[in-house]
């Protein structure tokens, strides 16, 4: 069998997957195989981080909300109902920003949504 020498592509693989791990703490920046499992155990964490993110948000939003319209004396499901019946299409991020930003404009949806 012929003998393969793998001497500049062995070394450009090695750093590049050491320049990724730069940052970790300890071995797992410094030696090629601990930091190719941390490497790709991040790749993971950051996939699903991706995903975690939009339920995240969603969460926060939907706590701010549910905050806001108790303040007004009303449920966040009701809330939401009042808006489908009187047909405003407003997403919750938005909602959410409006009830941190602009009260009275808030307190105005609120009260159509009551009203539905």
């Amino acid at each position: 069998m012929v003998r393969v020498k793998r001497g500049n592509v062995a070394r450009k693989r090695r750093k590049k997957i050491l320049e990724v791990s730069s940052g970790f703490r300890g071995a797992h920046s410094r030696l090629f195989r601990v930091a190719n499992q941390q490497v790709m155990k991040a790749l993971r964490y950051s996939y699903v981080g991706r995903k975690r993110r939009k339920r995240d948000f969603r969460k926060l939003w939907i706590t701010r909300l549910n905050a806001a319209t108790r303040q007004q004396g009303l449920s966040y499901s009701t809330f939401i109902n009042g808006l489908k019946k009187s047909n405003i299409a407003l997403n919750r991020k938005m909602l959410a920003q409006i009830s941190l930003l602009d009260k009275p404009a808030f307190d105005e949806i609120v009260s159509v949504a009551k009203s539905a």
